[in-house]
């Protein structure tokens, strides 16, 4: 009984979950005179691709740039957070408490204060309207993060496999390379997934340091779309399910790893 009740409360939310993704499926198919019928079409019988086409041939460039952007976040992100995790959480680094504290109330800050500032900073440096401008930015808000999550699964790592690898004439650098972080695999990947998450979501940070359109990423670029194309919104949807299929398949792939990097907390033996 019990079983049966999961099972059906995961079908639900399942329904719930797709259910909007199915009508931006849908619209992005149909032509724009059935989008404004007074009654719905629920399956694109007489389908068409003109929105994909549309949104290929404009949003393509937006597209190219936020990846660049989200994978340029995540190669800093845990450039950054991968050594100061290790440093807090297996070599006892000073002040650990108040770091860590730091890093909680970083997440705090409203985006809008940030934004201002990164676009300060950015005129200032020449960085508007370029790509390290945003991948900087969005880092910023990754690193805390980061850190706690790789902090947590570190902190779990019985300090044995560390002090073997350094009997053993490995230096810190070396251990963290070749012991921990092949255990810590998983949280990684959720530390990354979840940087590429949000620097491909971005908008805040986006839209006040891209003033010229071949600049910008894929949500300020459908952003712009929608004021231009208010009246297709076939290409709108197809747009909006195109920028959604390279999150939709990182996530296909790296789920297990995320399970496993949030639930875990030490080594398996």
């Amino acid at each position: 009984m019990r079983r049966a009740l999961n099972t059906a409360i995961g079908v639900v939310v399942l329904a719930v979950m797709l259910f909007p993704l199915y009508w931006m499926v849908n619209a992005s198919l149909l032509p724009s005179t059935d989008l404004i019928k007074p009654t719905p079409t629920w399956l694109p019988i007489h389908g068409t691709l003109d929105g994909y086409r549309n949104a290929l041939s404009s949003q393509g460039r937006h597209l190219i740039t936020s990846v660049y952007i989200a994978l340029g976040t995540v190669g800093v992100t845990l450039l950054v957070a991968v050594p100061a995790a290790f440093g807090l959480a297996q070599l006892g680094a000073p002040l650990r408490r108040p770091l860590l504290f730091g890093l909680l109330v970083a997440q705090m800050i409203p985006g809008i204060v940030m934004a201002n500032a990164f676009y300060v900073a950015a005129n200032e440096l020449f960085l508007l309207d370029t790509p390290l401008a945003l991948i900087l930015a969005d880092s910023t808000l990754c690193v805390p993060f980061a850190v706690l999550i790789l902090h947590a699964f570190m902190g779990g790592i019985p300090a044995q496999i560390r002090e073997a690898a350094q009997l053993d004439g490995a230096s810190a650098l070396r251990t963290l390379w070749s012991v921990i972080l092949p255990v810590s695999r998983n949280a990684v990947i959720t530390a990354g997934l979840f940087s590429f998450l949000f620097a491909w979501a971005d908008f805040l940070f986006a839209v006040t340091l891209t003033t010229r359109d071949e600049a910008a990423p894929i949500t300020v670029g459908i952003y712009r779309f929608i004021g231009a194309h208010i009246s297709d919104w076939n290409s709108v949807m197809a747009t909006g399910v195109i920028a959604s299929l390279p999150v939709a398949a990182l996530l296909v792939v790296a789920q297990r790893y995320v399970a496993a990097g949030i639930t875990s907390g030490s080594v398996k033996d």
